[in-house]
């Protein structure tokens, strides 16, 4: 079996040499178009369990980290995470995709390679914003993705994937458990600390406006995810084939005892819990996806699905706005899924021996990068909001929550009643009869 992209070979990518190969050139091409649909994917699903008066803001909060982080990934941040450099953070030889072209890096076209990355940087920024939505300025929170993606995602991807001190002590991350999810799901605990609840958080029944969203989201991620976690194989072969199966497996299982776990506490199995559920599954697996078999797959996604279960639940009865559970899902279950690929890992099937194949070592790797991961993240995430906080307000004013984040920040309504424009009208550009009518 050939390998995986464990951190040594990837680090071997970062030399160059090789030949393009036009197969996995195809399957990488196709992967990478499937992790971009997965920031689209995660609109609707944020978007479907926000309120109607917020749907548009949350879902262009997914939408412009396509442009903004892509953008910025374009200009530094590959550079930043894998043009070489030191243990703790890559060189300047990238920097405006200089060197970057059609010379093989394995067995793709260097662009490409960039490309696909590129949609990791995109999708990790763009899962914060669910800690807080309904909220938060767009303004800032633009200026915030673009500065994490850079200056907190970019090291993070160097240390476990462009050779750095992660891929060095031999911690394992197929497809972005740490760089990806705790980086996240920290990243967004974080933020929802210092913004504090929403104004109506624990006075009303904040109900997600669209299940169906929610479910078409969930259903877009899981397909994307082949990409992302196929297509960290790198290649047409038997590693992606591997990652492919266990991506369709674990979050199997985690949908089944998710709904079993509703049904215990409630008598009734929810579709915002199947969703979760599968997204929860899809986390958990992405660390492992090429390192552990089909069956240890099914196992991983039966186990993650308990403490993201039991952390939602708990936090409900919190006053921790982390609004869509990203902390919850992501944070948590990415940790869950790096520390399980320590237990499960397999030589045979890939990766390194974990805990039940005789290596305990392992475990206490992940354990070190699951640690050193939610540390940076959370003090670069701080650090960021706090500097931004300076510079302009961070979070919306209370009257303009009041009246959902979509009009004053976007100029639009998702749903309109009547004619709807005078909604839209800036206060001081409505006839003068409209403005005092209300009044009278």
């Amino acid at each position: 079996m050939q390998g995986p992209p464990s951190a040594p070979v990837i680090l071997g990518i970062a030399a160059g040499g090789g030949a393009i190969n036009g197969a996995d050139t195809a399957w990488m091409l196709v992967a990478t178009g499937l992790v971009l649909l997965m920031t689209p994917a995660l609109a609707f699903f944020y978007g479907g369990l926000v309120r109607s008066k917020s749907v548009l803001n949350t879902m262009m909060m997914s939408f412009a980290s396509i442009g903004a982080v892509g953008i910025a990934w374009a200009v530094a941040g590959y550079s930043l995470a894998f043009a070489g450099g030191n243990r703790w953070i890559g060189g300047g030889a990238h920097v405006f995709l200089n060197g970057v072209g059609l010379e093989p890096r394995g067995s793709i076209p260097h662009v490409l390679f960039m490309a696909y990355q590129g949609t990791f940087a995109i999708i990790t920024a763009a899962l914060i914003s669910g800690a807080i939505v309904e909220r938060m300025r767009f303004g800032p929170y633009l200026s915030f993705i673009v500065l994490w993606a850079l200056v907190v995602y970019a090291p993070v991807a160097h240390w476990v994937w462009g050779g750095g001190w992660l891929a060095r002590l031999g911690a394992l991350d197929f497809a972005g458990g740490t760089v990806v999810h705790v980086n996240a799901g920290v990243g967004a605990l974080v933020a929802a600390l210092l913004l504090g609840p929403r104004k109506d958080y624990g006075r009303q029944a904040l109900l997600p406006h669209s299940v169906p969203f929610v479910l078409l989201g969930s259903s877009l991620l899981w397909f994307g995810w082949f990409g992302f976690n196929g297509g960290s194989a790198l290649g047409a072969n038997a590693s992606a084939a591997l990652a492919f199966v266990n991506t369709l497996l674990a979050p199997m299982s985690t949908l089944v005892v998710w709904m079993l776990l509703d049904l215990a506490r409630a008598g009734k199995a929810t579709a915002v819990g199947a969703a979760t559920g599968i997204v929860v599954g899809l986390v958990a697996i992405t660390p492992a996806a090429g390192f552990v078999s089909p069956m240890s797959a099914l196992a991983m996604g039966a186990i993650a699905a308990l403490p993201s279960y039991y952390a939602i639940q708990w936090r409900s009865r919190t006053r921790l706005d982390d609004s869509l559970d990203v902390c919850a899902a992501h944070g948590l279950g990415g940790a869950v899924g790096a520390l399980l690929t320590g237990v499960f890992a397999a030589r045979a099937w890939g990766g390194t021996d974990g805990l039940l194949s005789g290596n305990p070592a392992q475990l206490a790797r992940q354990a070190a990068a699951v640690l050193a991961t939610a540390i940076y993240s959370a003090a670069g995430t701080f650090v960021l909001l706090k500097l931004l906080g300076l510079v302009a307000p961070l979070r919306a004013g209370r009257k303009e929550e009041g009246v959902g984040m979509d009009v004053p920040q976007h100029g639009e309504e998702a749903y309109t009643s009547g004619e709807g424009a005078i909604l839209v009208m800036p206060d001081h550009a409505q006839p003068k009869d409209l403005r005092t009518e209300g009044r009278s």
